[in-house]
């Protein structure tokens, strides 16, 4: 599985260190998002690739929800465990919740179409920023705190017509942000297509931390630095 290089199973646990962590963001999501660098000082693995762990463990259900309950740090070990409704949860050892997923529907567990929708929907997933994120603080004249950049996963679902997935793809459809004091919710809707047609929909929210006023050359440092280690991962460096 295209997923092996980012975890380490022994016996039924996974642990993710940093460095894993960090490459399947770069490499798989196209994610620069500095929370996920092995030197961090609030590092956390990517929700995303706790998305494509369940998903690898479990199959792809028609309709699934999953909903992040706290940020997993370096080297934490998980346990995904199925309960006998069906409902899968990661948690560590200590009985930490980190995600929820509920799901129903015809499920598969074909190796091909599972990775293909993995792929397509981190890569989707992994376009955050700046493509969405940058227009919506512009509008809403916010952003977050330069210094301490947090934008994290809150939750995603989906819904298909049929998981017998050969080429599927998302597209937005529709983004929108409401600020609250501080902190800003951001909901992106998506649709699914395979081959070209249409075989369902879902949404992911994000939650911005820390707010504060927009600063045009502030942003523009960000996206700057952004590209520049977009490059130099691309480039080996």
């Amino acid at each position: 599985m295209f997923l092996d290089s980012y975890y380490t199973q022994t016996d039924s646990r996974v642990r993710i260190t940093a460095r894993q962590a960090s490459d399947f963001a770069k490499s798989v999501a196209g994610d620069f998002n500095p929370i996920h660098d092995p030197q961090a000082r609030r590092f956390c693995v990517p929700g995303d690739l706790l998305f494509a762990l369940v998903l690898s463990r479990f199959g792809l259900s028609r309709e699934m929800d999953f909903h992040f309950r706290s940020m997993v740090g370096d080297g934490t070990t998980l346990r995904l465990e199925e309960d006998q409704s069906g409902q899968i949860g990661v948690s560590d050892d200590g009985g930490k919740r980190y995600l929820d997923v509920t799901r129903s529907g015809e499920t598969t567990q074909d190796e091909t179409a599972v990775e293909a929708f993995t792929r397509c929907y981190v890569a989707f997933s992994g376009k955050n920023f700046p493509h969405v994120l940058k227009p919506l603080l512009e509008e809403k004249g916010v952003m977050f705190n330069p210094r301490r950049p947090l934008v994290i996963y809150d939750c995603m679902g989906f819904s298909l017509q049929r998981v017998e997935l050969v080429r599927p793809s998302l597209d937005l459809v529709e983004s929108s942000m409401a600020v609250n004091g501080k902190r800003g919710d951001v909901t992106l809707q998506f649709r699914i297509t395979d081959g070209g047609e249409e075989v369902g929909s879902g949404s992911k929210k994000l939650v911005v931390s820390g707010l504060c006023d927009y600063d045009a050359s502030a942003m523009e440092d960000i996206v700057t630095e952004f590209y520049r280690l977009k490059a130099a991962y691309e480039a080996g460096g």
